[in-house]
């Protein structure tokens, strides 16, 4: 019989501890982490000379997110593919091109939302 893993604090902190090591692998591994950190740096500090509202501050918050995530997703993706199909196979090489995809769709939707918000802003300063 299969043992039901328990719902106590003690691994709940240890889900915590799989998440942060999983950001570490990313910033090893991924320097695409690193662009993206600096935009989104960078994106704040704009937002808070601009004074942007509560609601553009969310959007932003989600925008860079869905980047990250996006970023993860996509290295988890080909982290598995290299595992089940070391050498080159087509449709490995598709599933590949596909998650990478999603991080452009992200940063791309991520770069609307940003010039949006920041846009009216600057130009409102000339």
């Amino acid at each position: 019989m299969e043992k039901k893993p328990s719902f106590g604090i003690v691994n709940r902190i240890k889900s915590f501890a799989y998440a942060f090591k999983g950001i570490v692998f990313l910033y090893k591994t991924q320097a695409n982490v690193y662009i993206h950190t600096i935009i989104g740096l960078l994106v704040i500090v704009v937002a808070v000379s601009l004074k942007v509202s509560i609601a553009e501050w969310c959007l932003l918050i989600i925008a860079i997110g869905l980047v990250f995530m996006a970023e993860a997703f996509n290295t988890s993706v080909e982290q598995f593919i290299d595992f089940i199909s070391p050498g080159y196979r087509y449709s490995a090489g598709k599933a590949k091109d596909l998650a990478a995809a999603a991080v452009l769709f992200a940063a791309i939707t991520a770069a609307c939302i940003g010039l949006l918000i920041f846009l009216p802003k600057i130009m409102d300063l000339f």
